[in-house]
């Protein structure tokens, strides 16, 4: 339109010499943005209309009366309601008419604010002409109704839309051509005139000649003469076919979908998405998607805001966003920009999914691999957790072996909650670290002037267990002198506080653990043969982590619970790279080790998942691709010899390297299980565990 405008300016006429119309748009200001031609006097033939305050030109053309007029019309167009037939006369100008109708009708923004205004002035002879190609021009439907509620034109587009002609439904009642559910007293225009408002934008469905059903979106104001009388009514309709089936698609989907702006405001907000928030879409649209989410990645990490700025989709992220009532959800999103036919980012679309339910199960899986604060699906801890509570129910001696870190102290408390003693008190003591001088009064108290500091009577280890059990930590570490008096106590049940000669009857239940090979020891007499096989009454061999690696997302999940609580923090779980990379670890700390890595990491991931860059050097992708031969390789491309062959080790190390049980598992023979291991070379890396009673 601009185009044509300053065409046609380089050839000046009198305004409203042929075509008898004058068209000009008003802005926000109430400033002239543009007009389809030179304005006429006193402003001059040629003269750019562009930045021209419509009052003057007001002033001009309606003289005294539009001091009148004024406030009618800016109240009116001010509520998006249209002023017509506002009839004047002006000076005398060459090839003019002396008389001009001018219509005022606001203009809109697709979001429904008010953007300015539209004048049409018309001679009286040619106004009804004119207006109808203005009408014929717009390609959104139009027509007008009288007070009587009868159509007074219909434009071109309102005849392709509804497949009626103009001459079929001038003078008919709007209701009668229309036959929507809302005629009556739903009427959209009706709702106008009562609330003195424009109505913008609603969604309705009509009928067209044939029957068939087309879903408009509808506006409708109340149109006014210059006495602000009502003298009718306007209606424009668009066709929201593409966009009714669009946003089917979307509430038929049982994600969550949400648009932002680029200002990061919500746009669109689908039945899912109010259901897993409880924000209706009238509450979410409009409003910042921090507003409505109070996730803890709002800000820096928030994943829509990170798709915009690459121009990429982002991975999946579990994250906890607040409902409108308050509740914490975590939801698995997904986000990814969105672009114009340019290619030009105007925004991001996120989908979203609650995951409660799945968290839940996996806690019930948890749960169902859980005993005692002990978690492992391993088979060979899935045996030790079912005769725990038969060896909790005796008094005997139990012998706890396992590499450090391995959760040895777990299972003697295990064993104590689960026995008669568990209302007593449950003592341990890190025979390892304290040193033997002190580790005989630590453990069997001592009288006033037993030796030189001794000023008063302190009671032991022992009397502090009394009516419970004992757990001696590390018990390979002891003196041989200290073993004898160990003895004693495994024999007898008493035991002398040191400097007094009265024995104390121990009513206790003692549990030993070492990282020790007791046997190897006892061999070369560093351990007393008498002690090993009073402490060995029950025997408990824990594999190490590295031979139960089924467990460790148990455990990383259960590590990752722990520190929430706590650190108040929010972290949600870890990505699969991630936990790639710890399965791939030998991990000689064992358990604790793992603990020590998710403790970490939780230093650099405050709240979203862990990954690979939050976990220690050790397992940076580089170093972690180079290390580990014999196990897994989660990332890099494997051939069907390569599965095979570590399908075949992990079978191996699961059943502690017993042929006949790898046999069943994999089901192959025990001559096949054979030549498979000269095959791929395949070597015992780490010494087994077995359970023995």
């Amino acid at each position: 339109m601009d185009s044509l405008i300053k065409k046609k300016a380089g050839h000046p006429r009198p305004a409203l010499e042929s075509d008898k119309r004058l068209i000009f748009i008003l802005d926000r200001d109430w400033r002239i943005e543009s007009c389809s031609q030179p304005l006429p006097s006193p402003f001059g033939q040629g003269k750019e209309a562009e930045g021209t305050e419509c009052e003057r030109f007001f002033e001009t053309i309606l003289g005294q009366r539009f001091q009148g007029l004024k406030e009618i019309i800016r109240e009116r167009v001010e509520k998006g309601l249209a002023v017509g037939e506002i009839e004047t006369e002006i000076a005398p100008v060459e090839g003019s008419d002396h008389r001009l109708v001018m219509h005022v009708i606001p203009l809109f923004y697709k979001d429904g604010s008010l953007r300015g205004a539209g004048v049409l002035l018309t001679s009286p002879f040619h106004g009804r002409h004119i207006s109808r190609l203005v009408l014929d021009s717009i390609a959104d439907g139009v027509f007008t109704v009288d007070k009587n509620w009868r159509i007074t034109s219909f434009n071109k587009s309102a005849e392709a839309l509804t497949g009626w002609k103009a001459q079929e439904v001038v003078g008919r009642q709007c209701r009668d051509i229309f036959r929507s559910s809302v005629c009556g007293h739903g009427c959209i225009l009706a709702q106008s005139i009562e609330e003195d408002l424009p109505i913008v934008n609603k969604a309705i469905f009509i009928r067209k000649k044939n029957g068939s059903i087309l879903p408009i979106s509808i506006s409708a104001s109340p149109l006014f003469n210059a006495a602000g009388e009502i003298i009718g009514g306007v209606e424009t309709f668009r066709d929201i076919t593409e966009s009714i089936e669009k946003e089917l698609i979307l509430e038929s989907i049982s994600e969550g979908v949400f648009t932002v702006d680029a200002d990061f405001n919500i746009t669109s907000f689908n039945k899912a998405a109010q259901a897993i928030t409880g924000y209706t879409q009238e509450e979410a649209v409009g409003k910042s998607c921090h507003e409505v989410f109070q996730s803890d990645l709002c800000g820096t990490e928030c994943p829509i805001a990170l798709s915009m700025e690459e121009g990429a989709p982002t991975g999946e992220r579990t994250v906890y966003i607040r409902t409108k009532h308050g509740k914490k959800v975590p939801i698995a999103v997904n986000a990814a920009p969105l672009t114009d036919h340019q290619g030009n980012i105007i925004g991001g679309v996120e989908t979203f999914r609650d995951m409660s339910e799945v968290l839940q199960l996996r806690k019930r899986l948890s749960d169902r691999f859980t005993f005692e604060d002990i978690i492992s699906k391993n088979a060979q801890m899935q045996r030790i957790f079912a005769i725990l509570p038969d060896i909790s129910k005796s008094d005997s001696n139990v012998l706890i072996l396992g590499e450090s870190g391995t959760g040895k102290e777990l299972i003697a408390r295990a064993i104590h909650n689960l026995s008669n003693r568990r209302n007593g008190p449950f003592v341990a003591v890190n025979c390892g670290a304290i040193p033997d001088t002190l580790l005989e009064s630590e453990l069997f108290g001592y009288k006033a002037g037993a030796f030189t500091d001794a000023k008063r009577d302190k009671a032991g280890k022992f009397a502090a267990a009394q009516g419970g059990t004992l757990f001696l930590d590390e018990i390979g570490d002891i003196s041989a002198a200290l073993q004898v008096k160990l003895l004693r106590v495994l024999q007898d049940k008493t035991y002398e506080p040191l400097g007094s000669n009265k024995a104390v009857k121990a009513d206790i239940r003692i549990l030993a653990a070492t990282n020790r090979d007791l046997e190897q020891q006892v061999k070369e007499g560093t351990f007393r043969e008498d002690l090993y096989y009073r402490l060995n009454v029950v025997k408990i061999l824990l594999p190490p982590l590295r031979e139960r690696l089924e467990d460790l997302p148990l455990l990383v999940n259960h590590f990752i619970h722990k520190f929430n609580v706590e650190k108040g923090r929010n972290v949600t779980g870890i990505s699969q790279e991630a936990l790639a990379l710890l399965m791939r670890h030998d991990y000689p700390g064992n358990i604790r080790e793992l603990e020590n890595i998710i403790e970490y990491a939780f230093i650099l991931c405050h709240t979203g998942e862990i990954r690979a860059e939050h976990l220690p050097e050790p397992f940076s992708t580089k170093k972690a691709a180079e290390q580990k031969k014999g196990l897994y390789n989660f990332t890099s491309p494997m051939s069907l010899e390569e599965i095979e062959k570590q399908a075949i080790y992990q079978a191996l190390e699961r059943n502690k390297w017993k042929k006949m049980a790898t046999c069943r598992e994999l089901g192959i023979s025990k001559d096949t299980l054979r030549r498979k291991i000269r095959k791929y070379g395949l070597k015992r890396r780490f010494p087994g565990a077995v359970l023995e009673e």
